[in-house]
């Protein structure tokens, strides 16, 4: 029997995120400072007092919500994780959880991210869509089938839950899909308001410049396996950590795949750590007999 933690991402903010715990204790205040400090900007003035549309810029998101689940993992006196996941911007979180980086470096990382990410986004407009209620290998045949077809491009981006799949790619590409997706049988195949296509091709100047941060970056050997969203297997070897760091942000994240892997080896509870409820409701819906349990 495992614990494993587990880390959200992008998506997970709100309004006054992180301020009741900056207000009553001094460890959280002092987190909150230095990562101010570190990113040149009072993060914790938006995060306290920002409205959710300053919320959602990706350079403000990323590193609020790592933030968030960084202070809330800290004040996790037992943590003592056999097994680590994030989803996405969440895998940031999970290595700092199992001692590969540092938490200084991880926002740096973090920052740089973020901001390459809105960067790419500015470069070539495109979004993101929610497909529910449709098999994962229709979906990815469709997808193929719309990138054949119009040369735009569109691929399966967040593999979420049996069920739930997030397809990424071009604006026209998503329109053409989203209808197609429909009359194939979709509950649903909505767009969302997202900076542009994550975990897609198109992220492929953020790629670069993330490549550029990391090597940069002292990474340590893992204290406990991490489960990463580019392969779903879990990485004990740091140099491979990275490699997988870098390839996220053109690749899918596959969370149910990532999820099904820790079960199978040996997880029986799940705590989601940071901003949010969403991990905990996809877990349960890839596995009902596992224990879920979250710390915020």
């Amino acid at each position: 029997m495992k614990h494993a933690y587990v880390f959200p991402g992008q998506g997970s903010q709100f309004p006054g995120m992180g301020k009741t715990q900056y207000q009553n204790s001094f460890f959280a205040k002092k987190l909150f400072e230095q990562a101010n400090e570190i990113l040149g900007f009072r993060i914790s003035d938006i995060m306290f007092s920002g409205t959710e549309e300053d919320l959602k810029q990706t350079k403000v998101t990323q590193p609020a919500v790592f933030l968030h689940s960084i202070m809330a993992y800290k004040s996790i006196d037992s943590a003592r994780p056999d097994m680590v996941a994030g989803h996405s911007l969440g895998e940031f979180s999970a290595l700092v959880a199992n001692g590969v980086l540092s938490f200084e470096d991880a926002l740096q990382l973090v920052s740089v991210r973020a901001q390459a990410m809105q960067k790419a986004c500015e470069i070539n407009p495109s979004t993101m869509a929610a497909v529910i209620g449709l098999d994962d290998t229709k979906v990815e045949i469709i997808c193929a089938e719309v990138t054949q077809d119009t040369h735009e491009i569109v691929i399966p981006a967040n593999y979420n839950c049996p069920g739930q799949l997030v397809i990424s790619g071009t604006l026209k590409g998503i329109e053409i899909a989203c209808e197609r997706l429909k009359e194939a049988g979709a509950k649903r195949a909505m767009v969302l308001q997202v900076g542009g296509a994550f975990h897609s091709p198109l992220m492929e100047p953020a790629k670069k410049e993330l490549k550029n941060a990391i090597e940069k970056t002292t990474f340590y050997n893992p204290t406990s396996s991490i489960y990463q969203n580019a392969v779903a297997k879990a990485v004990m070897d740091k140099e491979e950590i990275k490699v997988n760091l870098i390839n996220q942000l053109t690749t899918a994240v596959r969370w149910t795949q990532s999820i099904e892997a820790m079960i199978k080896n040996g997880a029986s509870t799940f705590t989601e750590v940071g901003p949010g409820k969403v991990l905990r409701g996809l877990i349960g819906k890839i596995n009902k007999e596992v224990t879920t349990e979250g710390v915020e």
